[in-house]
């Protein structure tokens, strides 16, 4: 039986404090065990009875109760995640100082697993000198600090400083847990590092890599994501679609914004919250999509291509709704071919160190189906996974095989989609690292 995570999820006093108890919610009914650590402050907005009832454990609030188990430095110890949130601009002074005049600080100083900080706080406190300078101390010491959301905050003030929402500080637990190898296990995943193989590939294996800490490597960086799955009108109210919900997307969207890189998000037709730190440009049809994309891929340094993006698109649409005619049968519907998106980046070596990524959804022939079509695309990598019957798409776990162009490939088992992402972006900073000096410029690889 799989050990569930440890989480610590502390408390700090401020408005936004109502909100962790969806993360909460969110927290353990996905299989982790959390202990809420609320400072004496936040006990003014949420009760420690609530805390109680919704993690299914005491309260820890002080220093003092339960000596005997030295929960100063235990809490620390045995977390495999310790996520704040909110964390005030007081909470993350103290943090970013070494102080430890409560059981929370206490906490964060023995800590020896991710940390997680989400911010919350009016913009003018945000945007102060000593803000910034406590925020980049943490961020050079590992500590991921989520970027605050804009938006109404206390009384009828607005800007930045809002507590993202609770879904996507979800999200970046689930990264960072995945990222440490401390992720709950999910169907079918056993937590150890077994590959499964398919027989008939060529090219080696190789297993999970790490390229240099990740923390901050793509810090300077551009890229490009797109995400979901473009939709195709036959009239003004039908269309031709697909199942992709865009969430292995927004992982890659998530997972390069938190390595420092600036992102730009295409996201056809989801439901998902934009997420933070991301500039996310919502389009509905693979005409959209490629211009969206073509245009900010201008000056990237990567480009990558999660979106299902529609082969084929009606030749006619109609203008009103196509009616059902009793005794009728409905006009065929004629398709005509959608630009290949994919194609067009990769065969553009204007910049020959940008890196194209490609994803192929298939049903059958995973492997060798992934091959063909990397080299008819001509991109750099290739993320190929099975679809259908609850794998892939609107899951929160995937597993794929990485082609890589020049030749080794990577079996990724099946895990959380953040997990996969990073792996994506280790094999683009790979692409970025020196190895890049031997990169070939006539595309293709």
């Amino acid at each position: 039986m799989t050990r569930r995570p440890e989480v610590v999820l502390g408390v700090s006093g401020g408005i936004a404090a109502y909100k962790a108890c969806e993360l909460l919610r969110r927290l353990t009914e996905s299989g982790h065990a959390v202990t809420v650590v609320p400072t004496a402050s936040a006990l003014r907005f949420v009760g420690a009875p609530t805390w109680a009832a919704l993690s299914g454990r005491p309260v820890a609030d002080e220093v003092w109760a339960d000596v005997h188990e030295v929960p100063h430095v235990r809490l620390g110890q045995r977390a495999d995640l310790v996520v704040v949130a909110p964390a005030t601009a007081d909470l993350m002074a103290r943090a970013a100082h070494g102080l430890a005049d409560d059981l929370l600080t206490n906490t964060l100083l023995t800590a020896r697993c991710p940390v997680v900080l989400a911010p919350a706080m009016h913009t003018e406190m945000w945007e102060h000198p000593a803000t910034r300078e406590n925020v980049a101390t943490l961020r050079r010491r590992g500590v991921t600090v989520v970027e605050p959301a804009v938006g109404r905050l206390t009384g009828a003030d607005t800007g930045r400083g809002r507590l993202p929402e609770p879904a996507e500080l979800f999200e970046e637990c689930r990264a960072a847990l995945a990222r440490s190898g401390k992720g709950a296990a999910g169907p079918g995943e056993s937590g150890g590092p077994a590959v499964p193989g398919e027989p008939g590939g060529s090219g080696r294996s190789v297993g999970a890599r790490e390229v240099g800490p990740r923390g901050t490597d793509l810090a300077g960086r551009r890229v490009v994501v797109s995400a979901g799955g473009t939709r195709e009108p036959l009239d003004p109210v039908r269309f031709l679609g697909n199942r992709s919900s865009g969430k292995q997307g927004y992982a890659l969207a998530r997972a390069a914004a938190a390595r420092g890189a600036r992102v730009v998000l295409v996201a056809a037709n989801t439901s998902l919250p934009d997420p933070e730190g991301v500039e996310t440009i919502a389009v509905e049809t693979t005409a959209e999509l490629r211009e969206a994309v073509l245009g900010a891929a201008d000056g990237a340094d990567a480009v990558v291509m999660a979106a299902a993006v529609a082969d084929f698109r009606p030749a006619h649409r109609a203008a009103g709704k196509i009616k059902k005619r009793e005794g009728e049968d409905p006009e065929p519907i004629r398709l005509v071919r959608n630009p290949d998106v994919l194609a067009e980046l990769a065969a553009d070596r204007s910049d020959p160190l940008r890196v194209v990524v490609g994803f192929a959804a298939e049903t059958e022939d995973v492997l060798a189906n992934g091959e063909a079509k990397l080299a008819r695309k001509g991109c750099d990598l290739l993320v190929v996974n099975r679809v259908g019957e609850g794998v892939a798409f609107g899951t929160e776990d995937n597993e794929a095989i990485l082609l890589d162009a020049r030749g080794p490939r990577e079996e990724i088992p099946r895990g959380p989609k953040e997990e996969l992402a990073h792996r994506v972006w280790d094999a683009v900073a790979r692409r970025w690292s020196g190895e890049r000096d031997v990169r070939p410029s006539s595309g293709g690889g």
